[in-house]
């Protein structure tokens, strides 16, 4: 009986001391998440701090690229209005004188012509006269291949939509001429080897 006693007591005594325990192992952990909630809230403030600063230098350095693009971007369009600008001047003042050394190698043979007229007027031998319009004849044609005019062949040739204009059609007086150009009408020309003129040519059939 008394084994038993002594047994209830004990008993007593450790769920006692359990339940103080409890309380206290309560309140540690409620102070420890109070501590972790707190160095959060810490850490978090800080950060929200930090953001304000972190956008305006991410905003300070896009203005300073954006500046830099559009300063770019004008030099830019003003290079190209200058060249704009020179190009049309070249260009015009192309145009103007294009034709300046071609005029200037026929007036050799402008004054030739005048000297063969004087010749015409004043003397009435034909041999003369003949021979002085060959020479202006034949200094304009070497003035113009000089400057790159070529002749075109066409008579005897296969007829060509290409470089010929057909202006008739007739009878090829052999068979060798069909389809072939029989006479020239008008000569075709080319510049530095680009066709400038089509020959108008009678054809074959």
């Amino acid at each position: 009986m008394r084994g038993k006693i002594i047994a209830y007591i004990g008993y007593q005594i450790f769920y006692t001391m359990e339940e103080q325990e409890l309380p206290n192992n309560s309140e540690t952990t409620e102070k420890t998440a109070d501590m972790d909630i707190n160095a959060d809230e810490t850490a978090a403030g800080t950060a929200h701090l930090n953001e304000p600063v972190a956008e305006e230098t991410a905003m300070a350095k896009l203005e300073e690229e954006l500046a830099e693009q559009k300063d770019k971007y004008l030099r830019l369009m003003a290079e190209f209005d200058n060249f704009r600008r020179r190009t049309a001047k070249e260009r015009l003042e192309l145009i103007q004188t294009a034709g300046k050394d071609v005029i200037v190698s026929l007036l050799d043979v402008l004054d030739d012509c005048d000297r063969a007229e004087k010749q015409l007027n004043g003397n009435d031998d034909i041999a003369v006269q003949k021979e002085g319009i060959l020479l202006v004849f034949n200094k304009l044609r070497s003035n113009l291949q000089q400057k790159g005019v070529k002749v075109m062949e066409s008579i005897q040739t296969d007829f060509d939509v290409e470089k010929h204009e057909a202006i008739t059609e007739i009878p090829a007086p052999t068979e060798e001429l069909k389809g072939k150009v029989i006479d020239e009408v008008t000569k075709g020309y080319f510049l530095n080897d680009k066709l400038i003129r089509f020959a108008k040519v009678v054809v074959g059939k």
